[in-house]
């Protein structure tokens, strides 16, 4: 099976860019953010803040993530409920950051991911896909552009969805992110040493997709 590992910083555009890429290649995309959205979801809902005041074994315990597939298109499901929408606001990016830096939880969505990634061609993206979650990937890029540009992206995304946000509030989440992203202290965000770092900044959508693809192909 061939595996695409796409790590980098929030709002690189790793899941538009990933998502169009497989489909091109006619490869399974599977969104590692979104499982961690779904958890930090979860636990959101249970009443915890980003501090995680609460016993996360327990809160695991009795958490089903599921992933599937619809007209090609990933759902993501919390306890049997579609996620997909929820998991995409603002309180979700912070909480999945939150998650993200325990044990307890990567461990818990660990299997799931290199499961997908032995039984399918897979183009997998997130934060540590490359350096930990499949590690023998057959491609790994890093994908990454300005903090300014990505806040952009971002806020154009939100206000298209109807969401109330300031650019800065946008812009203050994604430093706050990277910072927590690269300085956890399980699976921080880097750059593996086999990946071909993909810089976006500048570049048009259609052009960032062509950068994607060209790589992938030139390696397999």
């Amino acid at each position: 099976m061939i595996s695409v590992a796409i790590d980098g910083p929030a709002g690189a555009g790793k899941s538009t860019l990933a998502r169009k890429a497989a489909a091109e290649l006619g490869f399974i995309y599977v969104d590692t953010g979104a499982l961690y959205r779904t958890v930090g979801l979860k636990f959101s809902k249970m009443g915890a803040n980003t501090d995680l005041n609460c016993d996360i074994p327990s809160v695991l315990a009795d958490t089903t993530v599921d992933i599937r597939f619809v007209d090609g298109e990933q759902r993501v499901f919390l306890d049997g409920v579609d996620v997909s929408e929820e998991i995409r606001t603002p309180v979700a990016s912070m909480m999945a950051s939150a998650v993200s830096a325990k044990g307890e939880v990567r461990a818990f969505l660990l299997e799931m991911q290199r499961k997908l990634a032995r039984e399918n061609n897979v183009l997998m993206d997130g934060r540590d896909i490359g350096t930990v979650v499949l590690p023998n990937a057959t491609v790994k890029i890093f994908l990454t552009a300005s903090a300014e540009e990505r806040a952009r992206r971002r806020y154009d995304e939100l206000i298209n969805k109807g969401m109330t946000v300031t650019f800065k509030e946008v812009y203050d989440d994604m430093v706050q992110r990277d910072y927590n992203d690269s300085h956890r202290e399980i699976a921080p965000l880097k750059q593996a040493d086999d990946a071909v770092l993909a810089d976006t900044t500048g570049l048009e959508p259609q052009e960032s997709l062509e950068l994607i693809l060209n790589i992938v192909k030139e390696r397999i």
